[in-house]
This record gives C-alpha cells, structure tokens and sequence, in this order.
C-alpha cells in the first residue's frame, strides 16, 4: 500500500467514480490508475469499488471504510508537510482565501493590507465565490480559509469561527419618497419594484423569510451577485435595493441614500471556516487574528486541530 493508491481511492470518489477524471487530476495515466486500485485490492484481498464490467459505479462498505481512513492519512501527511514548512518559513509562504465577492469588496481591504505590512513575503490568493464552492474549496483542501455568511458554521469537516455581525440595509436614489417614512415598514417596502441578492448569497434567505412571515408577496425585479450591481440599478431608478450594510459608502455611493432594515430583517453572522484537524501556516492564524481580534490564537488552534469548544465571543 501506498500514497498513491490513497490518492486514487480519494479522488474515485470526489470525481464520481471517473477515471479518466482521476487520472488528469493526479497527472498520471488511466491505466496507471486501474492498475494501482487493482493492485490494492489484491494485497487486502477485497473488492473496494462496485463494478459494470470495466466501469466503476461507487464503492463497496469495505471500500467506504477505507476512504475514510485514506482521508485521514492523507490529511495527516500533508500536515506534516505544513508543520515542516511553518518552522522553516515562518513569515513566507503562499495563503489561500476563499470568500464571497461581498466579503472581498467591503469586509477585507482593511485586514488585507494589514496582513500585508505584517507579512509582506507572503503570497495571498482570493478566490471569489458562492458558499457552496467555499465549502468545497474548504473541504477538499485547496484552500487555507474561507469566509462567507452562509453554510460555514454547519458543514461536515469545517470548523467555523466568527468574524463579525451584520445585517440588511435599503438603498434608494435619493429623494425617493421612502426617505421619507417615519418608521420604514416591510408593507411600504414592498410598494416598490425590489432589486436584491440571488438565492443562497449574502443572506438573501432572511429577506424571503421577513417577506413570507409578514404575509407579504414583494416584487423581485432584479437579483444579482455583486452589491455593486445593485447599486447601480438603483441608481437607475428601475427599484430599491436590499443589501448588506457594509456595501454602502456614503462617500462614494452620492446619488443614493441608506435606510436602517435593522427593524426589518434578522442579522447575520459572517464566518471564518478552516478544515477541520488541518495544520495551517503560523500567518493564516495570524490572518483570522486580524479579522477578528477578540478570537485568541490559542483558542483557534485548539478547536481547529482537535475539537474544542469554541468559546463565546462577541461580535
């Protein structure tokens, strides 16, 4: 048995059993790949994938198991490897962020160039995009950390830490007559074309529900990714905005006007994740350090190498 066996038995299953697919992702050949999952199962002596003549369809329970184990192993090893490097190259390396284009537009600039004057030999890689591929990014360890508002605090195998609350803001040109309500109402909202996050972004599921519990049926004329396309069409006069507080700058956003929905619509917690029981780069706990100053080192590395309970601090 050996690494490369483990590799193959992992990425089997990441890849949906296609071998082609495995075969490019660990830069080998096809038949390379047949021939070491062949050997494996010669040297244990059981069947670890469900076969259609030469296609493989999913795993055995014998091969499950092993999975599991070739995931820890795996992991293991590349600790080991980070452990190596940290000690050997405390302030240089290469660090891996995933977030949301949200987070990387308004919440990060501050803390990126602080981690910048702190570690200035340090590469650092943002990689924008939904919570579902952060989650896998984060998963499957091709990123250091990711931080987004959604999915990081109840995924399997990331342990999640807090960053800082927000909430739901409107935004309309100003002069618009909702400037003008006394005290802003989900009914008076809803008298207006609305422009706002696509499903699954930047808490657009607390805005469906505020709506849905209040019995109210709004218009959605237009959904976007990006807090700054919102903006724009607001701008246009096409609808209100709904988006997150830190997306508006009051000294760049002059035509528009920011209403409090702080009344309106639930908060919510932005989240820093890492994989669980990863070693990371003593810069990257540095880097969550700096996100959220009141996390102590300690206590990051406690609960991200071996479980611990978080404890509680605010936000």
């Amino acid at each position: 048995m050996n690494f490369q066996q483990l590799r193959i038995i992992r990425e089997a299953a990441r890849r949906d059993y296609n071998l082609t697919e495995v075969a490019n992702a660990l830069f080998t050949s096809q038949s390379g790949v047949s021939r070491h999952i062949r050997e494996l199962e010669e040297e244990l002596g059981i069947a670890l994938f469900v076969r259609y003549g030469k296609r493989l369809l999913g795993m055995t329970e014998p091969g499950k198991e092993l999975l599991v184990i070739a995931e820890r192993i795996l992991n293991d090893a590349g600790n080991i490897r980070k452990l190596a490097s940290a000690f050997a190259n405390r302030e240089s390396g290469r660090l891996l962020v995933a977030t949301t284009h949200t987070q990387a537009r308004y919440a990060l600039p501050k803390v990126v160039k602080a981690f910048r004057e702190r570690f200035p030999e340090v590469q650092l890689e943002l990689r924008q995009g939904g919570p579902e591929e952060i989650v896998r990014l984060l998963q499957t360890g091709e990123v250091d950390i990711g931080i987004s508002s959604e999915q990081l605090d109840r995924s399997e195998g990331v342990v999640a830490f807090p960053y800082y609350r927000w909430h739901h803001n409107i935004v309309v040109p100003r002069g618009h007559p909702l400037s003008e309500e006394a005290e802003l109402s989900l009914g008076a909202l809803a008298q207006w074309p609305i422009i706002t996050y696509q499903a699954g972004l930047t808490g657009r599921a607390r805005v469906d529900e505020a709506f849905a519990a209040a019995g109210i049926s709004p218009q959605i004329l237009l959904t976007a990714q990006d807090s700054d396309v919102i903006k724009t069409y607001v701008e246009l006069e096409m609808g209100v905005g709904i988006l997150a507080d830190m997306a508006f700058d009051p000294q760049r956003d002059l035509g528009l006007h920011q209403l409090d929905g702080s009344r309106l619509f639930a908060p919510h917690t932005a989240w820093i994740g890492l994989k669980q029981g990863q070693f990371q780069h003593n810069f990257a706990w540095q880097f969550i350090q700096l996100c959220n100053p009141e996390l102590a080192l300690a206590d990051i590395q406690a609960r991200a190498l071996h479980g611990e309970p978080l404890i509680d601090y605010q936000i």
